[in-house]
């Protein structure tokens, strides 16, 4: 009798136990099938939204006959802007903000900068995929070792050393090749954050951004030094004549010069559209921006986060196309390293006789240092604010030296002129020793909005032009000095 109580009580614990499982099991699937009908209506929710969305941007680019590729493209951006504004609180915020203040700057200038730091905007995304795109068709170009040249050969690099911390401090020469390394490198990282695939097909990530950064290393130029066996200052200057190139040899490095010639306008035009492209989302992402003052402020901020990380790498192209004047720059450099003012023509009344006078060693020191700074820089905005601030320190200088001549030092008229600025501007280039000047305003007129080569900016960037393509001039002896003592 003990041992039947016993048996039932132990069926009945197990019956129990399976009455509790079955039950649990009901309520699992029943909690399955209520999570898969929520899912299935939060589907439904997003599709119903993602088509609100669509017609929007639908009726947004609604236009007569058949749309193009671009705005086909520009139709779908759009969408998404919409889509991730209906996820995101901060768009809403920012855009009340700049509908209570439309022209304060610094809030302009803060939105525009916090839309590019958030990395899943879509203008962020659109950004990327055009630098990457734009870095895949530079990278097989730059990354070539530079072809010999039937002018003056080019010196072995020394700035490799300069990026050791212990080496011997020179000039800065070759701060934008560690800069563009640098900053490619952060581009990569970012890429590999987001997790794309466009880049890795056509790079290979192990050795591109290694490879790239010992060829804009070596692109500059050694800084001129005199020979421990002629140090006497009346000597004649030296210049290696270049090597003798076969014709066949000659015609390859033409059609090479040609072809890379026109791979540059390529990618000139390609970058113009890009950026042209982010504006115009940008615009359409923030109606409020579209006014004159905060659309300039919105481009300069897109053109800085664009050119950043690519400048070095643009910039290597630019001196494989512009190699040659590059050579005649440091030609002349070489020949009129040690020229005064006077031997470029110009006038003694703009610059002191008595080196007692110079507040540095050198005339329009102060200028040189900053033009200097031009080159380490990455952003055109920024290189052409830095133009300007030599332009005007030129000025300044000049004003300083006219009043050590005259009695009467109060300022009637401008120190210099046009006819004078020029020689200064070209005395300046020469003691800033930097062939890549060349390259850079060549880049710097590919790329300044048009809005700013109308007023100052823009004469600055065409005087410093002409300064340079002055200096080029200067060793083949078709410059005009009033004195020939150096040739």
């Amino acid at each position: 009798m003990l041992q039947c109580q016993v048996e039932l009580r132990v069926r009945w614990k197990a019956l129990t136990a399976f009455v509790k499982t079955l039950s649990l099991q009901r309520q699992m699937m029943e909690n399955l099938i209520i999570a898969r009908a929520r899912q299935d209506a939060l589907q439904r929710k997003m599709e119903e939204r993602r088509l609100r969305l669509q017609e929007e941007a639908n009726r947004r680019f609604a236009a007569s006959g058949a749309m193009t590729a671009e705005e086909q493209e520009q139709r779908v951006l759009y969408a998404n802007i919409l889509e991730y504004e209906h996820d995101h609180e901060w768009p809403k915020l920012w855009k009340a903000n700049l509908k209570k203040n439309p022209d304060d700057v610094t809030v302009v200038s803060g939105l525009v900068s916090y839309m590019l730091s958030r990395s899943d905007h879509p203008v962020v995304k659109l950004l990327r995929k055009h630098q990457y795109r734009i870095y895949n068709r530079l990278y097989p170009i730059v990354s070539k070792g530079l072809p010999q040249s039937p002018a003056l050969l080019m010196r072995p690099s020394r700035s490799i050393q300069s990026l050791n911390p212990e080496s011997q401090r020179k000039p800065p020469r070759s701060i934008s090749g560690n800069l563009g390394s640098q900053s490619l490198n952060s581009l990569q990282d970012t890429y590999d954050k987001e997790g794309g695939e466009e880049f890795h097909t056509q790079v290979d990530r192990e050795n591109s951004f290694e490879d790239l950064e010992q060829f804009l290393t070596q692109l500059d130029w050694a800084p001129p030094q005199e020979s421990p066996e002629n140090t006497d200052s009346h000597s004649e200057p030296h210049c290696d004549p270049p090597l003798p190139l076969e014709q066949d040899e000659v015609q390859i490095q033409e059609l090479e010069l040609r072809a890379l010639t026109e791979h540059l306008k390529a990618i000139v035009k390609e970058i113009h559209v890009a950026i042209e492209q982010l504006l115009s989302l940008c615009l359409l992402s923030f109606e409020s921006l579209n006014i004159a003052a905060s659309k300039d402020l919105c481009l300069a901020c897109i053109e800085e986060a664009f050119f950043t990380p690519l400048w070095s790498a643009l910039v290597a192209l630019f001196r494989k196309v512009y190699r040659e004047r590059e050579q005649a720059y440091e030609t002349s450099m070489k020949l009129y390293q040690d020229a005064s003012p006077v031997d470029v023509g110009v006038p003694s009344k703009l610059f002191p006789q008595d080196a007692g006078d110079l507040q540095g060693s050198y005339p329009y020191e102060s200028a040189v240092q900053e033009l200097r700074l031009l080159v380490t820089d990455g952003c055109p905005q920024r290189k052409l604010e830095c133009i300007v601030r030599t332009l005007r320190l030129i000025c300044a200088c000049a004003e300083d030296y006219r009043c050590l001549h005259e009695v009467d030092s109060s300022p009637k008229t401008a120190a210099i002129g046009a006819d004078d600025l020029l020689p200064i501007l070209a005395f300046v280039a020469l003691r800033c020793q930097c062939p890549q000047l060349v390259s850079e305003c060549a880049a710097l007129e590919e790329f300044i909005h048009e809005g700013y080569l109308i007023g100052e900016e823009g004469y600055c960037l065409t005087s410093m032009q002409s300064a340079l393509a002055f200096v080029e001039s200067l060793h083949t002896g078709r410059a005009r000095l009033p004195e020939d003592k150096l040739m």
